[in-house]
């Protein structure tokens, strides 16, 4: 929070049903399911396709895959198809996970429901491969949707797939992959020349929440709207960006929004987990002059936003949530201006965004002498608080400049590094956080502006972002989520 900070690095439980996944077991589909379903059983794969053998445990195989480009642009769409061939069974929960990566910029996009048999059906993939007939052939068709992760992004990204199940996967016997049993499958070409990393920001594309979808805030984050939300991926080490080897405690955390609020959830590892705030009154030092709790000296996530989307601290606004659910809330003029003593106002403490909050902490607060495993924060923030925004809620196609961190004692974790630009407050480094409205592109497209692999693609964005957002499905196929 302050400017003393220094700049430290930093699955879902699969129902067990009474069925065996590999026999060719149909149970617990509909008739029309399994209608629908039939085109991507085969017994044969088509002679035509990019030949592999990649082997999970001599009881699964990806024989060979099709591709509708090489080239696949920041925006663009690309269709993978997978063969897989079940050659033994698999016991309940197993499912399919695919990751876009970019080892040049170190982001992730996961692609785990994109398809037709991956569809989520309760807290499992609808004909995932634990229900899948030995000798047959399945056809996993993926419609990937490629992310802008700005000019610091590769000119290729590595496309890797394998199987999951809880905190384990399947080990990759043959076949090139990453050492970590993610089966290394081609690249794509996206036509990117990287820049320097210290002149590139972090992006996210975050899509809309579908209409009728609702999040609870209750720090449980068991919506089906939090798998498709985006993912930040695992924060990185603030002044370097590369992975945090060092400092104690780690997260994620994943955006999504509709006409109300902006939604964010944090999951954060931390091996002792602090509050630390109780009563203004005996801990003065712990707390402004406001009564608002200075959370950066223990325990805390933080969201900061600048809605102009220019990175120039001016008008920007910040956020804190700790493990016992207190918040400070305070909103800038310039960076970190107004600015009072050592206890503070520490800028217009008196804005307050009447945000929603939840937390559940996964061991025991204020206790050193355990081990914890962290905890997760859920918030609501209503658009209507950012009111020096030009749009709030923003339109398709608007970008704001965002960060996120996990602190512990002043020091933190980060989306998107500060590379010793700054401290925590420097809106330069804050990454870009585009919000989509399927829906909105949608209307455009029908009206014949261009697709999103075509070089109409800018005009479709940018007619898209001259009307207001409306509330749609986020698609189904393609969505961003936390990595497995």
């Amino acid at each position: 929070m302050m400017n003393k900070r220094f700049f430290s690095t930093l699955a879902p439980l699969a129902i067990l049903l009474a069925l065996s996944g590999c026999v060719g077991s149909n149970k617990g589909l509909s008739d029309e399911d399994k209608e629908r379903l039939k085109p991507y059983i085969v017994d044969v794969a088509p002679a035509d396709i990019t030949k592999l053998d990649v082997n999970f445990e001599n009881k699964l195989r990806i024989i060979g895959y099709k591709l509708d480009r090489a080239v696949a642009t920041p925006g663009s769409t690309v269709k993978v198809t997978l063969y897989w061939k079940c050659e033994e069974k698999l016991d309940d929960g197993w499912m399919l996970f695919t990751h876009v990566d970019d080892p040049i910029s170190n982001q992730v996009t996961n692609f785990d429901w994109g398809s037709a048999i991956r569809e989520q059906k309760g807290d499992r993939q609808i004909l995932g491969p634990d229900r899948w007939e030995k000798g047959k052939v399945y056809v996993d068709e993926i419609d990937m949707r490629i992310p802008d992760w700005g000019p610091g992004m590769g000119p290729e990204l590595r496309i890797m797939t394998g199987i999951w199940r809880k905190d384990e996967r399947l080990r990759v016997l043959s076949g090139a992959n990453d050492g970590d049993n993610r089966a290394i499958l081609f690249t794509l070409k996206t036509g990117r020349t990287p820049t320097k990393v210290e002149e590139s920001v972090t992006k996210l594309s975050v899509s809309k929440l579908p209409a009728g979808e609702k999040i609870v805030v209750d720090g449980k984050a068991d919506e089906k709207a939090w798998t498709m939300a985006t993912s930040t991926g695992v924060f990185v080490d603030v002044s370097t960006g590369g992975p945090n080897k060092d400092f104690p405690v780690n997260a994620e955390a994943k955006i999504t929004w509709d006409d109300a609020n902006m939604y964010v959830l944090f999951e954060v590892k931390d091996p002792t987990v602090t509050g630390g705030f109780n009563d203004p009154k005996a801990q003065p030092t712990k707390f402004t002059v406001t009564g608002l709790p200075k959370l950066w000296t223990e325990d805390t996530v933080e969201i900061m936003t600048d809605p102009d989307g220019d990175g120039d601290n001016v008008d920007y606004y910040e956020l804190q949530i700790n493990p016992q659910n207190k918040v400070f809330h305070s909103q800038f003029d310039a960076r970190q201006k107004p600015e009072g003593g050592e206890n503070g106002p520490f800028g217009h403490e008196d804005w307050d965004p009447k945000l929603k909050s939840a937390v559940v902490v996964k061991g025991t607060l204020d206790k050193p002498d355990d081990k914890d495993e962290g905890y997760t924060v859920e918030t609501a923030i209503p658009w209507s608080a950012f009111a020096k925004a030009k749009n709030h809620p923003p339109r398709s196609g608007d970008t704001w400049r965002m960060n996120f961190y996990a602190m512990e004692k002043n020091s933190g974790v980060s989306w998107s590094p500060i590379l010793k630009k700054g401290n925590f407050h420097y809106a330069p480094r804050f990454g870009k956080i585009e919000w989509f409205d399927p829906a909105a592109k949608a209307e455009v497209l029908d009206a014949g502006v261009g697709d999103a692999g075509s070089s109409d693609a800018g005009k479709a964005t940018t007619a898209a972002s001259a009307a207001p957002s409306t509330s749609s499905a986020i698609p189904k196929k393609g969505t961003l989520r936390l990595p497995n």
